[in-house]
Formats: C-alpha cells, structure tokens, sequence
C-alpha cells in the first residue's frame, strides 16, 4: 500500500532538504570556516608569496584552462603545439607550495581537511579562498606561479622528453568543458585547444596498449540553484576525457621520476585476483554481451553501448572489478607493486594541489629529483603521514557523497508515494538489488526484489525519507 505519511508542499521539501543537508555536516564533523589564524596566515601568503623574481618568466607560453563552468579553483593550465614530429605540451600546475609554510597554520589546518569536499549545500576548500579562488588560482589574465611540466612528443603522443621546473606563467583563456567541445567541434577552437582531439585519441590508444582501462561511466551529479536542487546524469565529454589524458600522462611522469629517485607517494590499485575477472567475464556472457578472451578489458569496456540496458549492469560490475586504491610511500626501497591497476602503471597524483594535501608533496618531490636536487627535509620526514591523512579524507568524502546523494534522491521522490517507475537492475545487492531508475535518475537498492541484471522492472514508491535518505520501493508483478 502506498504510504499514509503526509507529503510536503514544494516549500517543504527544500526546506527539509536543507535541514537534513544541514544535520549531515553535523553528523560528519564537515570542517567548518578557517580560523582567523589560517585566514591571516592566507592573506599574507597571497601578499608576499606573489613574487616570481627567482623562478623561470614562461609568460610567453599561451596556457589556457579548461574546467567546470564557473570554477575558480584552477589547478592546470596546458599549451599543446603539435610539431613535424609529434607536440610540445607545457602542462602548469598551480604551485601552492609557494603559498603553504610547511608547519605553519594553513598546513595544519590542509593536513587535517585532507582535500576539497564539494558538498551539494556548499563547497569545503582545502585552502582559504583567498588562495584557492584567487593567488594561487591559475585565472585568466594574470601572473601565477606554477610548477611546469613541459613534454616532447611523438606523434604516438609518448614522451620522448620530460622536464619540470617552477616558473611564472599567464593563462590567456578560461574555457569550461561545453564551450571548449563547442569551439572544437566548430573548428573555432585555438590552435592548442584544436589538437587536443589528436592527444586524447593517442593517449587512449597508448592506454589500451598498457591493458589500462577509462570506465566513462555516466555520472549523477547533484546541482543546486537558489536553495533547491535537482540530480543531472551526463556522460562526459569527448574534451573531458582529452583532457583527463593530460592529467594521467603527467601522474604517470611523476610516479617515473620518484622510482627513479627512489622517495615519494605513489597512487596505487592492484590487479583484480583471477577468480574476480573470471566471475565478470561469466556475468558478461550471462548479460548477453560476452567479454572474449582475444580482447583486452579496456577495449571491451570502450565499445559498449551506453544506451543498452545490459551495458549500465555490466559497467556497474566493472566498478568494483578494481579495488582497494590507496597511497604508499617510498623512501629508498620502492614498492613491491607500484602499479595502479585501472591506469596499467605507476602512477601519482600531482595535477591537484589547490585541491588534494598529496599533490603538494608530489609536486615538490618530483621537481627536486628532476633537476638533481635534495628533496627538502619537511616533505621527506613527513611523507610517511600522508597515506593515513588521505585515506580518512577519502573515506569522509566518500560516505558525505552517498549520503547527500541519498537525501536529495528521497527529495526528488518525495510527494510521489505510490507512484510507478520503470528502472534498469544493476545487480544482486545482499537480500535484493541495486537498481537505475530511468526517470528521475535515482538509483537505490531494492529489498526483496530477484530480477536479473540488466532487465526492467516496473516498482511502484512506497516511501521517501529525507531526514535519512531512505527510498522504499516495491517490484509491480
């Protein structure tokens, strides 16, 4: 029976979604406003760390960004020039080193947030915004510092040449994701935004090669607008993943330059155990879209149809084909396995230090060993203390996540108790299943409910609880 609960007037809803969004931050222990000592700390550093004098002047290299719309926390700007032989790409990443006084307050209080957590009532930096949004920020149209990875090309786009060094640069244009796509596929685009097409591909091309593999799953976002919120599903880009390449060919130079130096932080995932790929391999023949033993799993993964049902159970599966990543630090004997499984190498975060505390310790690390010298004592001592520090961060933003995600899905459903739905099965979740709902994209697992992965069932809403994030539905026989 559909429930007898009284249901919210519109108002209602975004009020109590805002209460329960509000009571998670609570439930957490979110980080809240920076003390005024961080905040004075920030301000002077925006002040005085501004001064480039004794760092390389690449202000002639024409960078430009490519982010989110409306985003001011820009960590990377590139400049791709394709040559006879291949391309140059300059790749700037932001340097908040120069800002962040190791053992001063703005560190302390980044080593106890652990990373950026994008909370759909509101944004939680890792650093004041006063360097986040704006001097360590790299913004169009003004001087910043950065650390510059500049790479030579072939015409496979692989590396024949990489070097790193801090320089001062000026980006000459902030592209969002929709309006670079738009450019490109207009044939307006900048001669370096024009020949990312020709990187993404190679770089794809390269990462089937090495038996890695990009899931492109669509993705749920929760988007919020004048105190309500609503959930977008969108596949990304073709200029995402382009531009994702540039961040996982640099992650995978910094992972090179650390083995080779034999101290830093590695990005680690191991390899899926025999049984694991075997119990996918027999769902992908069960599904009716056999994984063959001739094709690498990237490139099976690439020519599914996104659009048939049977392909969202499958990439739901292949989402927990690879676990357990996590961080390993090094110093002196390298890891016994320092490879991250998905990516099919070594790899290290290094592209995101506005908004990840490890990217910091990459950054400096790597720029040392690459140009032959010692890796400055606080980052080594405390390299050890970032694997801890990071998994907690991770395992916050994770469960903030799925919580928000909950409430704001039993948001969108409130008021429709008793109404019907037509949903996609992902999978045996426990005692039930996890399912897709077709139309608003709620997913959600269904108690008690045996169907087959990618089949369509028919449940009909019972309740919606948005204090907790509940959503109780009931097949339609």
């Amino acid at each position: 029976m559909p429930s007898r609960r009284p249901r919210l007037a519109p108002g209602g809803v975004d009020d109590a979604l805002t209460a329960s969004l509000a009571a998670l931050r609570r439930e957490l222990d979110l980080p809240g406003p920076f003390s005024a000592e961080v905040e004075a700390e920030a301000n002077a550093a925006a002040q005085t760390a501004a001064d480039a004098s004794q760092v390389d002047d690449l202000r002639d290299v024409e960078f430009l960004t490519i982010d989110p719309e409306g985003s001011r926390d820009l960590d990377q700007a590139l400049h791709l020039e394709r040559t006879a032989t291949g391309a140059v790409l300059h790749y700037a990443i932001a340097d908040v080193p120069a800002f962040v006084a190791p053992g001063g307050a703005v560190d302390a209080e980044a080593r106890r947030r652990g990373q950026t957590l994008y909370a759909a009532d509101g944004r939680i930096p890792l650093h004041p915004p006063v360097l986040s949004e704006d001097a360590a920020s790299l913004l169009p149209d003004a001087d910043r510092r950065a650390f510059v990875w500049r790479f030579a090309l072939d015409e496979g786009a692989r590396p024949t040449d990489t070097t790193l060094r801090r320089a001062v640069i000026r980006s000459r244009a902030q592209w969002s994701y929709v309006d670079a796509q738009r450019a490109i596929d207009a044939g307006t685009a900048s001669a370096s935004l024009a020949a990312l097409p020709w990187f993404g591909q190679q770089r794809a091309e390269r990462e089937a090669e090495r038996g890695g593999a990009s899931l492109n799953v669509p993705t749920t976002r929760v988007v919020a607008e004048d105190g309500r919120y609503r959930l977008e599903r969108e596949s990304p880009l073709p200029v995402e993943e382009w531009n994702a390449q540039v961040s996982l060919l640099t992650g995978m130079a910094a992972a090179e330059i650390m083995l080779r130096g034999g101290v830093g932080i590695l990005r680690t995932m191991p390899a899926p155990a025999d049984d694991d790929v075997a119990a996918f391999r027999a769902q992908t023949a069960a599904l009716g879209i056999p994984w063959s033993a001739d094709v690498r799993y990237g490139d099976y993964l690439r020519a599914l149809d996104r659009a048939d049902p049977r392909a969202l159970a499958i990439l739901d599966a292949a989402t927990g084909l690879f676990r357990g990543a996590g961080y390993v630090a090094f110093d002196g004997e390298p890891p016994a396995d320092p490879l991250q499984a998905a990516i099919g190498a070594p790899y290290a975060h290094t592209t995101a230090p506005l908004r990840r505390l490890v990217d910091r310790w990459s950054l400096i690390v790597c720029e040392a060993i690459a140009n032959d010298r010692p890796v400055p004592d606080w980052a080594r001592e405390s390299l050890s203390t970032l694997p801890k520090i990071m998994g907690r961060s991770d395992a916050l933003a994770g469960r903030m996540d799925a919580a928000t995600l909950d409430r704001v899905e039993a948001a969108l459903l409130t008021g429709r108790e008793g109404e019907t739905f037509d949903a996609v099965v992902l999978g045996r979740r426990g005692d039930g299943a996890r399912v897709q709902l077709v139309d608003p994209p709620v997913s959600t697992k269904v108690a008690g409910l045996d169907a087959a992965a990618g089949t369509t069932v028919r449940l009909r809403l019972d309740a919606a609880d948005i204090a907790d994030g509940t959503v109780t539905l009931a097949e339609i026989s």
